[in-house]
């Protein structure tokens, strides 16, 4: 049986092809994918100046958001015709910009009866990564000032987050004015452009002193670049974003020092134990309490791969969060 499933050539080049779906093994089930969805480390794969990785061999790849239906099953967990969000990880043989998903079972959370359209569930899992991010290097926010740097998918659901753990300001930049129209629906006070006004904005609503904690949620080197002079003394960092570069990122050491700021950096959720972020992420949305409908802003078939990829690359007609329909 074939399938429909993206191809990274090459740096610059992601196609869509035909190639064959891969039978499941005896510890595999086959998903039949519903809908998939850009994420900012998927652009990052496919335009930065990152080396390819040989994982991208893999049919499907880069694509690790999808949820779709159980199509074949030996494993008694998991039964024909089940909803589950699909989350592969970096050793499953296909990623989830396919037809068919062949993957292994602990990357699979089963999705209870709703009716929240499934684009919507899909969110669950940026949404998982950035809840494990939070929990993981736990900071107090409540009646903080706060910043997110960058206003995709992770960058609004940070800013949900903190709002929602008691922070009293939330400042977010971004340089896409789409995004940030969004963003005061997600629980942003002060949304602002990206750069010289993001700076500014920050000073201005902490009296020069820097916000309390910030969470970099782009991964360019302008963003890692301004992050550390955005903090106050004695604040907090966060570093999240999937850098675009392997190339040193200078920055004033001499204020990272002298204000004594404390640094983390966050990755890899699928380390955790039972997917646990994910499943609060999809119990949050399942229980309508957060809308992230808005988020939505672009769906392709995906044969149209290369364009959708476009899309989210240069934000192309007010591009925020670009999906594929099966």
């Amino acid at each position: 049986m074939k399938m429909r499933a993206s191809h990274v050539l090459a740096k610059h080049k992601i196609v869509c092809e035909q190639v064959d779906v891969l039978p499941p093994k005896q510890d595999e089930v086959l998903v039949k994918t519903a809908w998939a969805a850009i994420c900012g480390s998927d652009v990052h794969v496919v335009h930065s100046e990152l080396p390819l990785q040989p994982r991208v061999a893999n049919p499907g790849t880069p694509g690790h958001e999808g949820i779709g239906y159980i199509e074949e099953s030996r494993l008694p967990d998991f039964k024909k015709g089940e909803l589950v969000l699909t989350i592969p990880g970096r050793l499953n043989r296909t990623g989830t910009f396919a037809d068919y998903q062949t993957i292994q079972p602990r990357y699979l959370v089963k999705v209870p009866p709703t009716d929240v359209p499934l684009e919507q569930l899909l969110m669950a899992q940026q949404f998982g990564t950035t809840i494990f991010s939070l929990r993981h290097v736990p900071v107090d926010v409540v009646g903080k000032t706060v910043m997110v740097l960058g206003q995709g998918s992770a960058g609004v659901f940070f800013a949900w987050s903190l709002k929602n753990a008691g922070a009293a300001t939330v400042i977010a930049s971004d340089k896409s004015e789409a995004r940030l129209a969004i963003s005061r629906h997600f629980g942003v006070d002060v949304p602002v452009k990206a750069g010289q006004d993001a700076y500014q904005a920050v000073m201005d609503h902490t009296d020069g002193k820097g916000v309390d904690y910030l969470v970099e949620a782009v991964g360019n080197r302008e963003a890692l670049a301004q992050s550390i002079g955005l903090i106050r003394e004695g604040g907090n960092g966060l570093y999240f974003g999937q850098p675009d570069t392997q190339e040193l990122v200078p920055f004033n050491f001499h204020d990272f020092q002298r204000r004594r700021l404390t640094i983390n950096a966050t990755t890899d959720t699928l380390r955790e134990p039972n997917l646990l972020s994910f499943k609060r992420a999809l119990d949050l949305i399942v229980r309508k309490k957060i809308d992230v409908a808005p988020l939505i802003s672009h769906v392709f078939p995906l044969d149209q791969i290369e364009t959708a990829m476009d899309h989210a690359t240069t934000y192309r007609d007010n591009a925020r969060k670009v999906c594929f329909k099966f």
